[in-house]
């Protein structure tokens, strides 16, 4: 931890532990006992999306992601499993979806139609599309409400579409357990009319992480799974983190160690004045690289050899600050921002509660400026 970092060695660094993602999707499909759509939109949660897809392509059944734009850039990366792209296609966006053989969600039987059409014209005759089904969420989707007969037996007319997969999505399946129960019992009533309708799709899915990991009745309404942040090894419902393996480690480096005097201001604005003579670290980390500008001032910690220092007033663009007075730090030490050091660990949950977020954006905001160090365990 305390030797001069080599030549070619990283300044800010994410060691990722591919094998942890793998055994996290292992445990979302044994808890939800349904097969597994593993979501890598945001380029992979800010890990890496064609790694994490080339780690995970022979165990999961499909993969998620947000746009065309991600989809495409799986497709060049020879990525072969199938692909669903989650957010709604613009016109224009729609042939690319065909020429990469992704899969879009469909949200009202306008859009259906206009997929079919397209379809027609490029000479596809089964098109596959997963239908939403909005049972609460509010962003897309069919109005649960909406699903009638008329609409059903449409669909089912469509020759160019193949209707393969039926969908919805929880809003606060962590935060409301009564409404989440609720959409649950919604999203079956709906599918059961599918099936009554002659619909037959092949991938009913329906939990996120947190359904996974808090509403067991799932496989009654579904029987596959959509895991995004549990697979990056962080629990939305911190009583079930004991059940995932730890993905993703942030680092950096001690680059300057300086004594200031009493009195001495540290950082933007001021905001922190030295109270007593005290060592300080600068760190090679700052916003530009994802660490939350939202730590400053929050008693936000740092592990310096296995042990927790402070942050020092405000979090610049490019450097850190932090009180190593007690600790016997060198030029060049290892410092973990987020995972464990000796005997001590920093989660992503205690980063995102100090800075005021969530840790979905804390993963998603690492920048490109974090070298990405991959590892299988």
């Amino acid at each position: 931890m305390s030797a001069l970092p080599k030549e070619n060695q990283p300044r800010c660094w994410a060691e990722i532990d591919l094998g942890a993602i793998r055994e996290n999707a292992r445990t979302s499909s044994d808890l939800s006992q349904c097969g597994v759509i593993a979501i890598i939109k945001a380029n992979g949660y800010g890990i890496g999306a064609v790694p994490v897809a080339k780690s995970l392509e022979k165990s999961v059944a499909m993969l998620g992601v947000a746009n065309v734009k991600e989809g495409a850039e799986l497709r060049k990366a020879k990525i072969r499993v199938p692909i669903l792209v989650l957010g709604t296609c613009l016109p224009i966006e729609r042939p690319a979806v065909i020429k990469h053989q992704l899969v879009p969600c469909v949200s009202s039987l306008v859009e259906a139609r206009e997929w079919d059409a397209l379809a027609g014209g490029m000479g596809v005759t089964k098109l596959k599309i997963h239908i939403v089904i909005d049972t609460g969420m509010g962003r897309v989707g069919f109005l649960a409400e909406s699903w009638t007969p008329a609409v059903m037996n449409s669909l089912r007319r469509l020759k160019n579409l193949g209707l393969d997969g039926l969908c919805s999505h929880f809003p606060s399946a962590d935060e409301d357990i009564q409404f989440t129960r609720e959409q649950i019992q919604k999203f079956g009533a709906v599918r059961t009319s599918a099936l009554e309708h002659g619909l037959r799709p092949s991938m009913i899915h329906l939990g996120n992480s947190a359904g996974i990991l808090g509403y067991p009745e799932l496989p009654a309404v579904s029987s596959f799974a959509r895991p995004g942040l549990m697979l990056y090894g962080v629990s939305p419902l911190p009583k079930k983190q004991h059940l995932l393996r730890q993905v993703l480690s942030l680092k950096s480096r001690v680059v300057l160690i300086r004594d200031l005097p009493k009195g001495h201001g540290i950082s933007y604005g001021r905001s922190f004045i030295t109270q007593r003579p005290l060592r300080v670290a600068t760190l090679s980390v700052g916003y530009a690289d994802g660490y939350p500008r939202g730590l400053s001032g929050q008693k936000a910690e740092v592990l310096v050899q296995g042990q927790r220092c402070r942050v020092l007033g405000r979090v610049t663009m490019d450097q850190v600050m932090v009180d190593v007075t007690r600790v016997p730090a060198r030029i060049g030490d290892e410092v973990t921002l987020i995972g464990k050091q000796g005997h001590e660990e920093i989660t992503m949950a205690e980063v995102a509660k100090k800075a005021g977020t969530i840790p979905w954006e804390i993963l998603t905001r690492m920048t490109t400026r974090v070298e990405r160090v991959y590892k299988e365990s």
